[in-house]
C-alpha cells in the first residue's frame, strides 16, 4: 500500500492509499479539508477533534442526500451489531478511522 502525506486544518497527515487511489484520495482530502476550515473560519467551534466530528457529521449528511449507490463493504464486527444497518455500520467505521487519525495514526484507508 502506497503512503502519501496531506494536509488538513494546516497538520500534515500521512495516509495509506491503495495503488491507483491517489486521486479519489486527495479529492476526499480536500473535501474534508474545506468542510473543516469551513466550521473553523466560522467560529462555532475551536476544537480540532469537534471540528473533525462536525465535518463528518456534515459530510455524511451531504452523502445521505444523494441517490442511493452501490454499498460499501462492512466490516464484520460491525455487521454483527444487533440490529446494526449498512449506514449504521459505515459511520462506525468512520468515526474508528476519524479517531485513530485524531489520536495520531493519521491512518485514514
Amino acid at each position: 500500500m502506497k503512503q502519501i502525506e496531506v494536509q488538513i486544518m494546516g497538520q500534515s497527515y500521512l495516509l495509506g492509499c491503495p495503488e491507483g487511489g491517489e486521486a479519489q484520495l486527495r479529492e476526499a482530502v480536500e473535501r474534508v479539508d474545506i468542510a473543516m476550515c469551513k466550521i473553523r473560519d466560522a467560529n462555532k467551534v475551536k476544537a480540532r477533534d469537534r471540528i473533525a466530528v462536525l465535518a463528518a457529521l456534515n459530510l455524511a449528511f451531504d452523502l445521505g442526500q444523494q441517490p442511493a449507490a452501490a454499498p460499501a463493504p462492512v466490516a464484520p464486527a460491525a455487521a454483527a451489531s444487533a440490529g446494526a444497518t449498512p449506514d449504521d455500520a459505515r459511520a462506525a467505521q468512520l468515526i474508528q478511522r476519524l479517531d485513530q487519525a485524531l489520536a495520531g495514526d493519521g491512518l485514514l484507508l
